[in-house]
């Protein structure tokens, strides 16, 4: 029978302790940077608001952003009617912290790391913007989907890009060699 040992489970509980420190760390500054814009939305939130909007005007939409006064959300407008309500939780910051800390976590930090992470942002940030361009299609043209396409199904894509990239980082550029099964 083997014996367990906690020296062989160090990396593994090294890991998890990096992952969340610096996902808690990076949650608790966001949180206070939000708060310290309350009622309003917080500028990222109407950075992300504009973007889409853009590129919803790219494809032909007439679309524009009005800040609501007293709840911290983005209106996507089309044809002056609301369409879109975007939260502070809809900017993508929070998946964009679970995207960093990972790699930090995973490690090294290394010259490959310092141009993977923005290269995932990027992306990441580009197909949040396809969730809520898509978002805002559902809500004007199939409105009874609304709740399932945001909670689950275009909420589970954002987080199946982040794993992708993560396998991605893991695989290529981490220097984490896999073990050959012989």
């Amino acid at each position: 029978m083997n014996k367990f040992s906690i020296k062989e489970f160090k990396p593994t509980i090294f890991f998890l302790v990096k992952f969340i420190g610096i996902y808690l760390v990076a949650n608790l500054l966001y949180g206070v940077f939000v708060t310290a814009y309350a009622p309003r939305p917080d500028p990222v939130t109407r950075i992300v608001s504009e973007h889409t909007s853009g590129a919803l005007q790219l494809l032909g939409w007439e679309t524009t952003t009005q800040d609501d006064v007293n709840k911290p959300t983005t209106q996507l407008i089309c044809n002056g009617k609301s369409v879109l309500a975007i939260y502070e939780g809809c900017n993508g910051i929070n998946v964009m912290i679970i995207f960093v800390a990972f790699l930090v976590a995973f490690g090294p930090v290394n010259r490959a790391l310092l141009w993977f992470v923005p290269v995932g942002l990027i992306i990441l940030h580009v197909m949040n913007l396809v969730r809520i361009g898509l978002l805002f299609y559902v809500s004007l043209y199939m409105p009874r989907f609304m709740y399932f396409t945001h909670k689950y199904f275009f909420t589970a894509i954002l987080y199946v890009v982040v794993f992708v990239l993560w396998v991605w980082w893991v695989r290529k550029y981490s220097g984490v060699k896999s073990a050959d099964p012989q």
